[in-house]
């Protein structure tokens, strides 16, 4: 077989397994966000222009997440931080609106005690989205009803779904990545 030969046969295979090598790499990568994300990953997909676009956004946040300080609480720390989520929720009973926002301060310190900047809501949702981006949405949803019941425009029911909701996130914060959680009242 001739020079030319060659190279037109082995010219093509080398770009097709190239080719078949980077599909892999980026259907790889998109499994691991879809599994470290979980449901942000979807949501973000659908709010960002493009899939490319939306898995820069999350490659983005993981390097932020990264380059905090995140760690773990002092197992003195987390049950204190249990004992005051069961005064929250013993106060709901006589007063929720200030249960939920006591629940929305509280998750807020706790975030802070772990290491996460808690200026912005909307970049702790990015912050948080990293590592516990499977109670998300729900720490999304009790800050709209903690929004709401600061306007004096949430019902009961909504409080109760926010005291849920913020024990989700709570729960998830408080277990330090795998260790147990606390037990639910």
């Amino acid at each position: 077989m001739s020079t030319g030969t060659l190279l037109a046969i082995i010219i093509p295979v080398v770009v097709v397994i190239a080719l078949a090598a980077v599909a892999a790499s980026l259907v790889i990568r998109r499994r691991r966000l879809r599994e470290r994300f979980g449901p942000e990953y979807d949501r973000t997909v659908e709010t960002a222009e493009s899939r490319r676009a939306a898995e820069r956004e999350l490659s983005a946040r993981e390097k932020r997440h990264d380059s905090l300080d995140i760690k773990p609480l002092p197992s003195g720390v987390r049950e204190q931080y249990a004992r005051n989520w069961t005064s929250v929720q013993d106060e709901f009973v006589d007063r929720p609106d200030e249960a939920v926002h006591d629940a929305d301060r509280l998750v807020t310190s706790l975030m802070h005690e772990r290491g996460y900047p808690t200026e912005d809501f909307e970049q702790r949702l990015k912050d948080l989205s990293v590592e516990h981006g499977h109670t998300l949405e729900q720490y999304r949803a009790a800050h709209r009803i903690e929004m709401l019941s600061a306007e004096h425009k949430a019902t009961t029911e909504q409080l109760r779904g926010a005291m849920v909701h913020y024990r989700d996130i709570f729960d998830d914060l408080l277990s330090d990545g795998g260790r147990p959680r606390h037990a639910r009242a």
